[in-house]
């Protein structure tokens, strides 16, 4: 068995756990001890399983660090399964078979159900992206389809009106798409206006800072590489510490 952070064997500390997990509300998901997991059609590909249905949500999100020629290549979705992939860090080749795009540090890209998504690194150095699945809620009337950009060429939003909250939104405000994708930035000191309480679940991956995290009223620490898994109805805020960089989650 390996772990993410790649620290194994005899260890000095007494173990503990930043882990807090409540099936069918909420889990934090701590980048310490987060275990590989090996799952088909993934090849020189360094994954580990996040959100799931064991846990509670309807949608499944990894975090994987491909590796020199690591690449998916059975296709990814599919089946009545929509996708959607962001580049952490490096370098990927993404296709439906038909157009290929390659998605650099804050890229993206979406695929309707229907569509299977073939990656292959684009680049020897290792490359960190985080993927997410879902079985499709069709509308009658609206088709989903493929969107690729990357982050840098997105208007941020003044969430909620304020100047130190960001909001990068991936996907056009169109009924076709049955979700949102986005990233929200933090600046040091600033936070939600309120504590949400909202019928959306939701899965956020920590990609920089540090802050405090409210979920179901109580308040937990969080880092980069972490975790946060929100079922419906859920009280969720969010505070940014430290001193200069921002947190942010996608």
């Amino acid at each position: 068995m390996g772990y993410k952070n790649n620290r194994m064997g005899y260890q000095d500390e007494i173990l503990t756990s930043r882990a807090i997990i409540k099936k069918d509300n909420y889990a934090i998901l701590p980048h310490d001890g987060l275990v590989k997991n090996t799952i088909p059609g993934f090849v020189n590909v360094e994954i580990s399983i996040l959100g799931s249905p064991r846990l509670g949500a309807n949608f499944v999100d990894y975090i994987a660090t491909f590796l020199e020629g690591g690449a998916h290549e059975t296709g990814f979705g599919g089946d009545g399964v929509e996708t959607m992939i962001y580049v952490v860090e490096g370098k990927l080749t993404v296709t439906d078979g038909k157009e290929e795009h390659t998605l650099e540090t804050g890229g993206y890209a979406y695929y309707p159900a229907g569509v299977k998504m073939f990656m292959k690194n684009a680049q020897k150095e290792n490359t960190e992206v985080f993927l997410y699945k879902k079985r499709y809620e069709p509308l009658e009337g609206h088709e989903p389809y493929a969107v690729i950009g990357n982050v840098k060429d997105l208007t941020p939003i003044e969430y909620e009106g304020m100047k130190d909250v960001l909001y990068y939104e991936f996907l056009p405000a169109d009924l076709a798409f049955d979700m949102n994708l986005h990233i929200l930035t933090f600046k040091p000191g600033a936070s939600h206006a309120y504590v949400e309480t909202h019928f959306q679940e939701h899965g956020a991956y920590l990609l920089s800072g540090k802050g405090m995290y409210n979920l179901d009223n109580e308040w937990f620490a969080v880092e980069k590489g972490d975790y946060i898994f929100m079922s419906s109805y859920v009280q969720q805020a969010a505070y940014a510490v430290g001193r200069e960089e921002e947190l942010a989650y996608v």
